[in-house]
């Protein structure tokens, strides 16, 4: 089947509005037409698509390592920005060759081509009937230019050039002219068949020896950031090959995992019934987890329709799914007909324990980008700065607007670079350009525009919990959150190919869950966010979002607990730093007041299974701690936030795309009331 015949196919749905299922079928045919970017301008990160699919993700930073290398070496001189301006310019193909250095990670194959003749190089991959296409990497280390074609598609490649394409064992490839065989990319194995049984919706794997993946006819063939493959749904047929099996069921971070291995007999059809134990109960105790940030398509090896989303919710038990519209490096809003269809409204599969929304990823890559949850009626406005257009206007106007249509609001995927405590804020600010930072974040933060910060995300978790404490102790109030930025339209794009809900914010609900109740738990900041571990705190008996008014001198008992055997540390944080560690599941300190603070929880672990940031994290939101009335307003925290104001101006006079002397001022006239905001806080203090 055809990518533009996959995607008309998903369209045969009756309960598809018409003008879903008519974007889902034009969908298809830019996949069909131009490949995993669908046809959008390619910036530096819809360039890495292809990459990011065979690069595993111990590796990117030598990728991009590599890529500042060589431009550097191009353009001697130039700074780290002007470099990051010019991502675009590497050859990603060879970038790709380079970072791996021979490796073949995954189903990845190389055809490498030298002085001396071409050699494929690959493990055969069991097939039970026609071979699919699998990536390949051309590697060319001849001197001079060499003509390569595969299936009627010809580049000529310079010296040591390389070129990442499709191909099945049945595909035409010539090498100047001379046909190369490849047909060892497959062997064809005898067959057998599983029915898959747990009783509800859950998240399966099965997969051989060599890690190969088997999934049901029609089931997108999903990899997650360990490079395992799984799918959703239950009591599911398919076809496997005669081998021994490795068969694995999990259904979110409230559930544990169950494995057995099957040994099947050519032709034999085997049923394994088996049941993931149940590790919390969240909605039992009024808890809700949450992923606010994923796509059903953003480009992609596949069109991803609403039954999409539905499985993967349900499969993970995920309360909570915030579906956004949005843009990737063009005007093209993906899924906006979803989104004009079905805002301020439950999306069809929605129940009493699973709420599902459409919103909006409001993006601009100088600025950052927000998520909105909820909002009754699509925006004006999805995007700024992108194909030149201005970065115009400030985010903040965005915010209002969707405000104004009751969207819960927090920024997104906020830093990607690490951070010091005691790190200037410009190295934040000031490195690269357009890298989606959220540099607009304190702005917004201060003029209480937001109402979270995903501090769990594919970024950078640790820089971007220093910065949320830095907002907190320089007096703004915000919750934690999460948001995993899952694409699903991507099978292999390791973060963002992972299950939606692999980071969620858990929100303590008032009543019934609904859109309303979890949106204003959040706004509350009755919230903690996790990789996994379940995460509490009480401050006086008082739980994240409590706001506890005491008299300098004053002593209240601070206690938190962690369930998840992955965590090796757990602290308490106030603003002036760390109140008390332990190594243990539970922590119990004793907090005198001497002046205005909050204190929060935060639990810390290396590398485990269910993460898929390469870490464990879980962080609640803050109890605040008043002295008569008074917030806290640290003055250093205070300072670092105006810094970050100076650091921004420079930025935007220096960076952004701005057609008019007043759009210059509308940017410069947000610094200042948000620098008004900081500075009254000083005074107080």
């Amino acid at each position: 089947m055809t990518a533009r015949e996959a995607g008309e196919a998903m369209c045969d749905d009756p309960m598809l509005p018409a003008t879903v299922a008519a974007a889902l079928r034009e969908y298809g045919g830019l996949l069909g037409e131009h490949g995993i970017t669908w046809g959008e301008p390619e910036i530096h990160y819809v360039k890495l698509f292809k990459v990011r699919a065979v690069l595993p993700p111990e590796l990117m930073d030598r990728f991009w390592g590599l890529a500042f290398t060589r431009l550097a070496e191009r353009h001697p001189g130039a700074s780290s920005m002007e470099l990051g301006a010019r991502l675009r310019e590497p050859d990603y193909d060879v970038l790709l060759r380079d970072t791996l250095e021979g490796r073949l990670p995954g189903s990845l194959a190389a055809l490498r081509i030298a002085d001396e003749g071409v050699r494929l190089e690959c493990t055969p991959r069991p097939v039970l009937g026609p071979p699919p296409k699998v990536p390949l990497l051309i590697d060319s280390w001849r001197d001079g230019p060499v003509a390569v074609e595969v299936d009627g598609v010809r580049r000529e490649l310079r010296g040591a050039g390389a070129w990442l394409a499709e191909v099945a064992a049945g595909s035409e490839l010539t090498v100047d002219g001379i046909p190369v065989s490849l047909s060892r990319l497959a062997r064809t194995v005898p067959s057998a068949r599983l029915r898959l049984s747990a009783g509800f919706p859950c998240r399966w794997s099965v997969f051989g020896a060599d890690g190969h993946g088997w999934f049901p006819d029609g089931a997108p063939h999903r990899h997650d950031f360990h490079g395992l493959p799984y799918f959703h749904g239950d009591d599911l047929v398919l076809d496997v090959p005669a081998d021994t099996l490795t068969v694995t069921v999990t259904r979110g971070m409230e559930y544990g995992e169950a494995l057995t291995a099957v040994t099947l007999a050519p032709g034999e059809e085997r049923t394994v019934r088996l049941t993931p134990r149940r590790v919390h109960d969240a909605a039992a105790r009024g808890w809700y987890g949450g992923d606010m940030h994923v796509h059903l398509n953003w480009a992609g090896d596949r069109v991803a329709a609403p039954a999409d989303a539905a499985a993967v919710q349900l499969g993970e038990d995920l309360h909570v799914l915030n579906l956004l519209a949005g843009n990737v490096s063009g005007a093209r809003v993906y899924d906006r007909e979803a989104l004009d269809h079905w805002a301020g409204a439950d999306l069809p599969w929605s129940d009493g324990t699973h709420v599902a929304r459409m919103g909006v990823e409001y993006r601009n890559d100088l600025l950052g980008h927000v998520y909105a949850f909820a909002p009754a009626k699509p925006p004006e406005r999805f995007h700024t700065g992108f194909e030149g257009e201005a970065d115009w206007p400030p985010n903040a106007d965005a915010l209002r607007e969707l405000r104004q249509s009751g969207a819960l609001l927090g920024y997104s995927h906020p830093f990607g670079l690490p951070l010091a405590e005691d790190d200037p804020p410009r190295r934040l600010v000031r490195p690269v350009a357009r890298n989606c930072s959220a540099r607009e974040l304190v702005v917004d933060a201060a003029l209480g525009l937001v109402d979270s910060l995903d501090v769990l995300t594919h970024a950078h978790i640790g820089a971007t919990a220093i910065v949320y404490r830095r907002l907190l102790g320089a007096g703004n109030r915000l919750a934690v959150s999460a948001g995993t930025d899952t694409m699903l339209s991507f099978t292999h794009l390791d973060r963002q190919s992972s299950p939606p809900g692999w980071a969620r914010v858990y929100a303590r609900v008032e009543g019934a869950l609904s859109a309303a109740s979890f949106a204003d738990a959040v706004r509350r900041g009755r919230t903690f966010a996790t990789t996994g571990p379940w995460l509490e705190l009480s401050v006086d008996g008082q739980e994240p979002g409590a706001v506890l008014d005491l008299a300098l001198g004053s002593e209240v008992g601070v206690t938190a607990r962690v369930v998840g055997a992955e965590v090796s540390e757990l602290r308490l944080r106030t603003a002036d730093g760390v109140l008390a560690v332990s190594e243990g599941q539970s922590l119990t300190a004793s907090l005198r007041v001497s002046s205005p603070t909050y204190v929060l929880a935060e639990a810390v672990g290396g590398p485990c299974p269910r993460s898929m940031t390469g870490e464990t994290y879980a962080l609640t939101s803050p109890v605040y701690v008043e002295v008569e009335g008074a917030g806290v307003a640290r003055h250093e925290d205070v300072r670092w936030c105006l810094d970050w104001l100076d650091a921004l101006e420079e930025l935007l006079r220096e960076h952004a795309v701005l057609r008019t002397p007043e759009q210059l001022g509308d940017h410069l006239g947000l610094l200042e009331r948000a620098r008004e905001v900081y500075r009254a806080r000083l005074r107080a203090t």
